[in-house]
Formats: structure tokens, C-alpha cells, sequence
């Protein structure tokens, strides 16, 4: 590979990392598990999640990118003692993107139908149901999204992924404002608002807890190097755990503020909010058919939402990029032509998963949607973490010396030392309870 390459500036940095954790998790799957968790009861476990567990991992993420500086596949191995087995999660590291990206250009795709159905007006055909079952248009969009991506990414850092994602992001947080004004406005926000952000303590359970954690992780896109390749990008001007607030204070806001948009607009035309996955189309289309100007604020809703998904769509393909150029020695435009067709074959399995290529590895009605998304969400993102916990704090890997050193070089918020057991012990057990209890009461048949 040529010399390793560098973001244009702090702002970059900011924006990408947050563009790569802000997207369908925040305004897809956030949501429509607040909905079917009981509203303020999941929001106030996962925003305890993202305190206790996400931003303590994030940083580490951060860190262990910023110190190798090489991608994900190698981090662990460059970092590590020799001979130990640290480098192996680095494939799995590759193995989680992939898998992640295996379904996740699929509801980007679903996303972009939508906007263009919205665009010019063509609503009344409509429906989550017949879209997903409808082959030719899956494929059609799924390549629509892979090769808008893969296209940006064969420019180079700053001229293709950074710029194009500061648009985004800019786009999406001013779209984000104008619906959440519009959405409190309706009549009945006011129940919306009461269900989103009002706890019922006795609806806190076990699965409540492993549904945060995983949603968590997820939005954040930590355990899987997908932030640890811009950590590779800075230099050390900034401390981490500064950084690391100031994404994580972004891409909660964004899902916070998307609840705002939906739940109001739920209960103001008496709809359930507890739909799952066909909560942002099916129930959000209605929403909108219904509503003075319909059109067009669902047309500003699911561009909102394009840019969403498509920030992190380019954040985590830029990942596989780089760790398949650092294996191949391939050019940016080369690696991205390649990792395109890849990433489009695996694809198809999801786009057609609900069609002509039938898959139930669950429970019933289960797809094989859901099968990339237990390997992802409920195994490598935890998992993940987990590793990067005990390699960043203990002797038998990075050691917290180095990572110490490391996440507090530059000037900015700072990892304190009395935060060493939050990190040693409370992580890691954490983890690992509530990923046997998420396995043990998994919905397998």
C-alpha cells in the first residue's frame, strides 16, 4: 500500500467516526426496539449501556487504531507480544464487516426506494411487505448502494470519503431539526412524547437489558475495528476520550431526536408503536400519507434517512477497504472494484432472502436478515468489545500502561486512573453476563 493517509482535519474526524456510528441502528433500529421494549423504559438502559460500556470501548477502539496505524486486521498482531494469538480476531474483525454490510446495503436500499417513491409522488403502492418480497427491486437498489459507495471510496481520503460524508452529515442534522419541529407539532405528541421518554421501571427485564447492550454496541459499531480505522487517520493532537464524547453525544442525539420524529407522529394518527423493523416504512408512510404536504415531508424524512444509512454504509466499507488493501497491496480503485462485487454477491442473499432464496435458521418467519444479524449484532460487536477490554487492560495483551499513554496523548478530556477498574472488570463482566444470558434466552426456535 502506499503511505498510510490522514484526515484533513479534527472536524473530519468527528464526522466520520460519527457518520459511521450514526445510521440505520439510530433511525431504524433504534426506534422500533424503543417501540417494542416499551419506550422510556429501553431508552434509560441504553443510554446507562452507552455510558458503562459504549464509551469505555470506544475509546479503547480508538486508541488501539490511532497507536498500529494499520487497519483492523492488523492492529491486533502489530500491538501484540509474539506468538500470541491476539492477531486472529483481526480476520474476525473483517469477518463482522462484511457480515455487517451483508444486510445492512439491503435496508439502505429499502431506504432509497422509499425517498424516490416519496420524490415523485408515487406512494400509493407502497408497502414494506411487497417491497421486501420483490426481488428485482431489492437487487436494483442493493447495487445502487454498493456502487455509490465503492465509487466515493475509490477517490482518495479526503477528496472521496471526507468530504462527501461532511455533506451528509450537515444535510442529516438540519433534515433531523425540521422534522422533529414538524413531528412535535401534530396533535397527540403529547402521549408520543410521554410513552418515548417516560420510564416504566417494571417493564425493565432481562431481555430489555441485552436488547440495550446490543443496540449499544450496534449504533456505535465498536468490536468490529469500524472505528478503529479512524483512529488510524488522526494524529495525536487530540486526546480520546474527548473525541470518543464528542461522537458518542453526537450519535445519540440523532437517535434520540429521530424517536422525536416517529413516536409523536405514531400516537397522532393512532399507530402501533410497536410494528418492529416495518416501524420506519410501513408505519412512517401512513404517517405521512395522512398529513397536510405528506409528500413532501416524506420525501425530506427518507433523504434524512439516506444520508443516515449511507455515512455508515461509507465508514464500514471503507474499513473492509483498507483491511483488504493492507492484505493485497491493491490500489484504492482497484480494491474498491473488487470489494464491490464482493460485498454485492454477499447481498444477495439478504435481498433475495424473502423472495426466491428462502432461509429460516430461527425461529419461524426468520430470514436470512436475521442471520447476518446474529452473527453481527448478538456475537462479534460484543465479542469484540470484550476482546478489545481485555487487550487494552491487561498484561497478557496491549497492557493499560500503553493504552493509557496513548488515549491521553494530545490535549482535551482525559482517561482518569481511578477509571482503570470501570474499564478492567466492569467491562468485561458486564459483557460476558449479559451475552450468555442474550444467548441462553435467544429466540433459536
Amino acid at each position: 500500500m502506499d503511505k498510510r493517509e490522514r484526515l484533513g482535519s479534527r472536524l473530519g474526524f468527528i464526522m466520520l467516526s460519527a457518520g459511521c456510528a450514526i445510521g440505520c441502528g439510530n433511525v431504524w433500529k433504534f426506534p422500533w426496539m424503543c417501540g417494542q421494549f416499551g419506550g422510556g423504559s429501553f431508552m434509560l438502559v441504553y443510554l446507562l449501556c452507552l455510558l458503562v460500556l459504549g464509551l469505555p470501548v470506544l475509546v479503547m477502539e480508538f486508541s488501539v487504531g490511532r497507536a498500529a496505524q494499520v487497519s483492523p486486521v492488523k492492529m491486533y498482531q502489530k500491538l501484540s507480544k509474539p506468538g500470541t494469538p491476539w492477531g486472529l480476531w483481526g480476520y474476525v474483525s473483517l469477518i463482522g464487516n462484511i457480515s455487517l454490510m451483508a444486510f445492512y446495503c439491503v435496508v439502505t436500499g429499502w431506504i432509497i426506494c422509499y425517498f424516490c417513491k416519496f420524490a415523485i409522488g408515487d406512494t400509493a403502492s407502497l408497502g414494506f411487505g411487497s417491497m421486501i418480497t420483490n426481488p428485482g427491486l431489492n437487487v436494483g437498489f442493493l447495487l445502487v448502494t454498493v456502487a455509490a459507495a465503492f465509487a466515493v471510496l475509490s477517490f482518495n481520503l479526503q477528496n472521496g470519503l471526507e468530504r462527501v460524508t461532511k455533506f451528509m452529515m450537515c444535510g442529516l442534522l438540519a433534515l433531523l431539526l425540521v422534522l422533529a419541529f414538524r413531528s412535535l407539532t401534530l396533535p397527540g405528541a403529547k402521549e408520543g412524547l410521554a410513552f418515548y421518554l417516560i420510564p416504566d421501571f417494571g417493564k425493565i427485564n432481562g431481555s430489555v437489558v441485552v436488547g440495550a447492550m446490543n443496540q449499544a454496541f450496534f449504533t456505535l459499531s465498536v468490536g468490529i475495528g469500524s472505528m478503529a480505522i479512524f483512529g488510524s487517520y488522526i494524529d495525536k493532537e487530540r486526546s480520546l476520550m474527548g473525541e470518543t464524547v464528542h461522537v458518542i453525544v453526537l450519535d445519540t442525539f440523532v437517535a434520540v431526536v429521530a424517536g422525536l420524529i416517529m413516536f409523536p407522529a405514531c400516537f397522532s394518527y393512532g399507530l402501533e408503536v410497536n410494528a418492529g423493523p416495518s416501524l420506519l416504512f410501513d408505519t412512517m408512510a401512513t404517517v405521512f400519507n395522512n398529513m397536510a404536504g405528506g409528500r413532501w415531508w416524506g420525501a425530506i424524512f427518507f433523504l434524512f434517512m439516506v444520508f443516515a444509512a449511507m455515512s455508515t454504509v461509507l465508514g464500514v466499507c471503507e474499513n473492509i477497504l483498507a483491511m483488504v488493501r493492507e492484505l493485497t497491496g491493491w490500489s484504492r480503485p482497484k480494491g474498491s472494484l473488487i470489494c464491490g462485487i464482493g460485498i454485492f454477491l454477499l447481498g444477495l442473499t439478504t435481498a433475495l432472502g424473502f423472495s426466491v432464496l428462502p432461509f429460516q435458521p430461527f425461529a419461524e418467519g426468520s430470514t436470512f436478515l436475521d442471520f447476518w444479524d446474529f452473527i453481527v449484532s448478538t456475537n462479534i460487536l460484543p465479542l469484540g468489545s470484550l476482546v478489545l477490554a481485555l487487550f487494552c487492560c491487561n498484561r497478557f495483551g496491549w497492557g493499560w500502561d500503553h493504552f493509557f499513554k496513548e488515549a491521553n496523548a494530545g490535549k482535551g478530556l482525559k482517561v482518569q486512573s481511578w477509571m482503570k477498574p470501570l474499564f478492567q472488570w466492569v467491562v468485561p463482566v458486564v459483557i460476558v453476563f449479559i451475552y450468555v444470558y442474550g444467548l441462553v434466552t435467544f429466540p433459536w426456535h
